[in-house]
């Protein structure tokens, strides 16, 4: 029998790290467990863009503190951190009307943002082409990451200058809680005892309470990205959001304009058909991250979405890709496809066991921003620490 902890968090992605770190910020016992030997779902494959400016109101607060957790672990340790803020591309006049009014939303939320014209576009993003862009919408606050650096840079942090208590290849199988304690059991029939658990990964929570996961809500999504050959000398700073962002992004729900301009899209569209909407990151090795497309099943279904490349969606993502800046190339050197859990009806799945097990997952696209916001002040209300 291990140690007793406060807490055993199942799941090393980004949003069960980060509960680990805000735990041991308030002084709990940490035990996190990792079914694989690092984490290589959702986490690892995203554009690692943070961008609070594409939340809602709810999400962007978390995102606002996610910022300030990001750089301030970065100025203790390379986590990979840069701060080259995120620019919104608008290719017509509703999309300029929409990040007009996004602009006016986040002068009352005091959160900054920096209308930029189409001549400063052109000069701030080089490659950037003239007969696309009318305006910008730039957020100075805002930083990338490289995701399958950033989450085993945070997990080394943790454990070398904070010591949790991390097991990797440890698959839980049993999660009972009796009284005020909580025995969690592995494949190789390892026992961990706890206060509380935090269950953060959706094959855990499926496999361990087959019945709430049946009534819960989840849909999985599956997202298509591709990576270029490094650029040479070529810069292209910060994340690149563009014109179909500006209208699938939660944020600009909150626009006055929004549901009017909805209404005149066309719903037989490619783009809506592969709920494509095209953003370019640049990584540090100077390639860059084209994507990305949203394909929908439920979550008791995810099958239904296949294991292969539908290379008809990454053509048509580089044919728009083309449209939007001249890259030196657009040879690619990597394909591949993340698939991350969310709901339909909820902004992320929580669920409570017996007082002592809680489920959080279901956080969808907004795990890299999201996560260590949400997760601090969940770690309060969990322990009763508000």
């Amino acid at each position: 029998m291990n140690t007793k902890y406060d807490l055993i968090i199942v799941g090393a992605g980004a949003l069960g790290t980060f509960h680990a770190y805000h735990a041991m910020q308030n002084g709990l016992k940490v035990a996190l467990l990792e079914k694989d030997r690092a984490p290589i779902s959702a986490t690892v494959r995203n554009f690692g863009q943070v961008v609070p400016s594409g939340m809602d109101t709810k999400w962007q607060n978390y995102g606002r503190e996610s910022l300030k957790i990001y750089n301030e672990i970065q100025s203790n340790f390379d986590i990979s951190i840069r701060n080259n803020g995120s620019v919104y591309l608008a290719s017509n006049n509703d999309e300029v009307r929409l990040i007009e009014e996004l602009h006016q939303i986040n002068k009352g939320n005091d959160y900054e943002s920096v209308l930029l014209t189409k001549q400063q576009c052109l000069e701030k993003y080089e490659g950037l082409k003239d007969d696309y862009v009318k305006a910008g919408l730039f957020f100075p606050q805002e930083v990338t990451v490289e995701p399958r650096v950033m989450i085993n840079r945070l997990l080394e942090y943790l454990i070398n200058n904070k010591w949790l208590e991390f097991y990797n290849e440890t698959k839980v199988v049993s999660c009972e809680s009796k009284g005020d304690k909580v025995t969690v059991v592995t494949a190789k029939n390892k026992v961990f005892e706890a206060s509380k658990v935090i269950i953060c990964c959706g094959s855990e929570f499926k496999t361990l309470y087959p019945e709430v996961f049946e009534k819960s809500d989840i849909e999985v999504t599956k997202l298509q990205m591709m990576q270029t050959k490094p650029q040479g000398n070529y810069k292209l700073n910060g994340s690149i959001l563009t014109g179909l962002s500006i209208r699938r992004y939660e944020a600009f729900y909150e626009c006055p304009s929004f549901n009017e301009i909805k209404k005149n899209e066309n719903p037989d569209s490619l783009e809506k058909k592969w709920g494509v909407h095209i953003l370019f990151k640049q990584a540090t090795d100077g390639s860059v991250i084209i994507g990305d497309s949203h394909e929908y099943a439920d979550a008791a279904n995810i099958d239904d979405l296949g294991f292969d490349l539908n290379m008809d969606i990454d053509e048509f993502m580089l044919a728009e890709a083309k449209k939007i800046f001249n890259l030196p190339t657009f040879e690619i050197q990597n394909r591949w496809f993340g698939i991350y859990s969310q709901c339909k009806n909820h902004d992320i799945f929580q669920h409570t066991i017996d007082n002592n097990i809680h489920i959080v997952t279901g956080i969808g696209g907004k795990g890299m921003t999201g996560s260590a916001g949400f997760s601090k002040e969940n770690i309060l209300k969990i322990f009763n620490k508000n």
